[in-house]
């Protein structure tokens, strides 16, 4: 991201040569922040520059067309081409946002208007939209209006061949986990840009109380000037518990005032003119009255629209606030220290290995293991937890910790299981963690299920963390279900650490075990979602859905094991829902588990499910792709409607544009062979179609012409840079028959 904050940091010097109308200038930083971000600016590109709210950016190739759009400020002409562009933050007009919050997730629409105030209206440039998201943001679609023009969000099928076959990875895509981006090609100075972006995320969940981020700090630049434009900035939010139990609020960044409460559905709005935009996040947080155990069997039955036309169904449990007795548990985690794991994320990973250490209770018993092509253990037998234990764990984890050779994961994971194949009176629990994927996942998920099975409710626990984007996510988030555990991942080396903890702590705090419900057996075509139901954690909701035919009794009592090993039943009512499109709520939740059987079983069946589950509710998937829909809503009297009729023309013509980097994919075996180390967001490799750019340290005019020769008489100097680009050159030209081409540049290169 050090390119996108040096860009927008490039637009801000370019901005200065406006004067907007009045005569006045831009808006100027807070008093202090200026020299603050000089100061920073000197050391690289200031990470305050990157987007922390919604925002807009001209994308300005030539600085010559940045003027005001209605009156000339008659600054000098600037004379060349900008590479790589600079992206000058748009001002925004107007903000609207409207969160619904239902079970444990949230789903966010923000719509707001932008103008291009930064380019004359005799020009056109880019404009790029970016959207931050919060929690596991996962985005449902965006649609922009500009003038007569119209772009919106589409999930077709991957094998849909109208779509381009040219791939533009600035169309749109995700510049890093949880921050999506639309480019809008050619807008003209001065237009107005209307955006609206929806997407769902994860609600926060700590000690009974649940809580929404949203990034919502606008920076200072953003603001229109007060004698300019009214600024009107209009928060909704509902919040839908689906408990019959008292919703009680908690706190609140914003100023929201109750408009109303209906059972347990609530509904707040804040709507004022504003001196600034918003310079912090939305957040707000809740919790439902509980003391205990609580929850909640919650149907929706089908709709025409439905793939399947059997009911939906959704057990939620809340922990509750009450001090439920953890169980005592016996620990093998299971670290990757192959080669690709070297530098940060090792580190990271060692980093949260020490603090899950030493969260672990008195009574607890743990070990270690590492893989790479050996197996390494701390100890050869379970641990019991005491300072001096974990002070010697720590001590083997500094020294062992080394990054080297392949990854082979069945070998640890029959070790812990052989390991935890004694243990009595504790919950015996695996860890992995792992940044690769191997060519025996399939072999791995049917041996732990076979031994799952065999052991049954003595089994131990499985739960997988992912690092980065070479690991095949969906062999491990269905091993975790297999083995009624936790899946999590961390897709920047920056959030490991903090992603392990909280996996770790969500998994590590079973209160009740052994879940079962005895009511439903009698139930037509029953389905659950998940392998195995998996236990209650003090620390997250327990939520377990599917589809069923049949009739739902009025209660469904639930079962289980406390940490004492007495059983307990818990009472759910069966609720049939109104206010909740259950469906919206559990779509991402059901797209992932129903991706991971049909990976698993090779299931052509359940990928259609998959297809279809996910363009009816226009929800990107590893089978589908998310393109953007661009048309000209040019107006059309009645005989221009009749004779595209009679031409057989159905309406305005379509462009379909791709969006990229939505899919996490299905792992990628050669580059855990080769132990690339660049699996992360936020550290991905050279793109082989922007190989010239590679030059641009020595001259940016290579960038835009193959004529190498002339680029080095214009520098007189080629350094190594240039001979490895012009190599490359020369390569794809004389593979693609242009040998003269290959010639001028191969001798230019040597007569220099």
């Amino acid at each position: 991201m050090d390119e996108f904050a040096r860009a927008v940091e490039d637009g801000l010097k370019l901005s200065k040569r406006l004067v907007l109308p009045g005569g006045l200038p831009p808006p100027r930083p807070p008093s202090g922040m200026d020299r603050t971000v000089s100061a920073a600016a000197a050391a690289g590109p200031d990470p305050r520059l990157l987007p922390t709210a919604p925002m807009a950016y001209a994308v300005v190739t030539d600085p010559g067309a940045v003027d005001t759009p209605d009156v000339p400020s008659y600054q000098p002409y600037v004379y060349g081409r900008l590479d790589p562009p600079a992206m000058i933050p748009l001002q925004m007009k107007e903000v609207d946002l409207a969160v619904d919050c239902a079970l444990d997730a949230a789903h966010v629409t923000l719509r707001a208007r932008w103008w291009l105030h930064c380019i004359t209206r005799s020009r056109e440039c880019d404009v790029r939209l970016v959207v931050p998201m919060g929690e596991q943001g996962s985005i449902l679609g965006a649609e922009v209006t500009i003038g007569r023009r119209s772009c919106k969000t589409q999930v077709i099928e991957v094998e849909d061949r109208t779509v381009e076959n040219h791939v533009n990875l600035e169309s749109g895509g995700l510049l890093k986990p949880q921050l999506f981006f639309l480019t809008i090609s050619q807008v003209e100075g001065g237009a107005d840009i209307y955006a609206t972006f929806r997407w769902s995320q994860k609600l926060l969940y700590d000690n009974g109380r649940f809580s929404v981020d949203i990034p919502f700090r606008f920076p200072y630049f953003v603001n229109p000037l007060p004698k300019v434009f009214m600024k009107r900035e209009k928060i909704q939010l509902t919040v839908n518990s689906g408990f019959n139990k008292e919703v009680l609020l908690q706190g609140t960044s914003h100023p929201l005032k109750e408009k109303g409460r209906q059972g347990d559905k609530l509904s707040f709005m804040h709507e004022a003119v504003v001196e600034n935009w918003s310079s912090k996040d939305f957040n707000f947080s809740y919790s439902v009255y509980s003391a205990d155990l609580s929850g909640a069997v919650l149907v929706q039955p089908a709709t025409l629209r439905d793939y399947d036309d059997r009911d939906m169904f959704c057990i939620f449990l809340l922990p509750g606030s009450g001090n439920r007795k953890v169980f005592r548990k016996a620990v093998v985690f299971i670290v990757d220290t192959s080669g690709s794991m070297q530098g940060k994320p090792l580190d990271n990973v060692k980093h949260a290995m020490s603090t899950a250490l030493s969260e672990l209770a008195q009574g607890d018993y743990f070990n270690i293991i590492t893989f790479n092509d050996e197996l390494h253990s701390f100890s050869s037998c379970l641990e019991q937890v005491n300072e001096k234990t974990i002070a010697s764990a720590t001590d083997w984890m500094n020294s062992n910790f080394v990054a080297e050779g392949g990854t082979d994961i069945m070998h640890p994971l029959s070790e812990a299981m052989a390991l935890l194949s004694s243990v009595h009176d504790v919950l015996p629990q695996i860890y992995l963690i792992t940044d690769g994927s191997v060519d025996d996942e399939h072999n791995i998920c049917q041996t732990m299920k076979t031994e799952i099975t065999n052991r049954g409710s003595k089994s131990p626990r499985i739960s997988t963390f992912g690092l980065g984007l070479h690991c095949n996510h969906y062999f491990l988030r269905m091993l975790a279900s297999i083995g009624k555990g936790h899946y999590d991942a961390a897709l920047e080396t920056a959030s490991i650490e903090n992603r392990i903890l909280k996996w770790f702590g969500r998994a590590s705090s079973t209160i009740v075990a052994n879940i079962s419900m005895d009511d439903i057996k009698h139930l037509d075509d029953f389905e659950v979602d998940s392998e195995y139901i998996p236990d209650i954690s003090a620390k997250s909701p327990l939520c377990v859905s599917g589809k069923y035919h049949g009739k739902f009794p009025d209660t469904v009592i639930v079962k289980g094991y406390l940490a004492d090993m007495n059983e307990i039943s818990i009472e759910l009512k069966v609720q049939h829902l109104k206010e909740i499109p259950l469906d919206k709520v559990l779509i991402t939740r059901q797209i992932n588990l129903l991706t991971s059987k049909a990976w698993l079983s090779a299931n052509r069946q359940l990928e259609r499910k998959v297809i279809k589950l996910s363009i009816q509710n226009g929800v990107p998937s590893e089978y589908t792709e998310m393109v953007l829909l661009e048309t000209y809503l040019d107006k059309v009297d009645a005989t221009q409607k009749v004779k595209q009729k009679l031409k057989g023309k159905k309406g305005p013509e379509e462009r379909r544009i791709p969006i990229y980097g939505l899919k996490l994919g299905f792992g990628d075996k050669d580059a855990t062979r080769e132990n690339f180390i660049t699996g992360f967001g936020d550290v991905r490799p050279a793109e082989k179609s922007v190989i010239l750019k590679k030059a641009s340290g020595c001259c940016s005019r290579l960038a835009d012409c193959f004529c190498c020769m002339c680029c080095i008489k214009a520098c007189n100097r080629m350094n190594d840079q240039c001979a490895i680009v012009m190599a490359q050159v020369c390569a794809a030209l004389s593979c693609l028959g242009c040998y003269e081409c290959c010639a001028e540049v191969c001798c230019g290169g040597s007569e220099s």
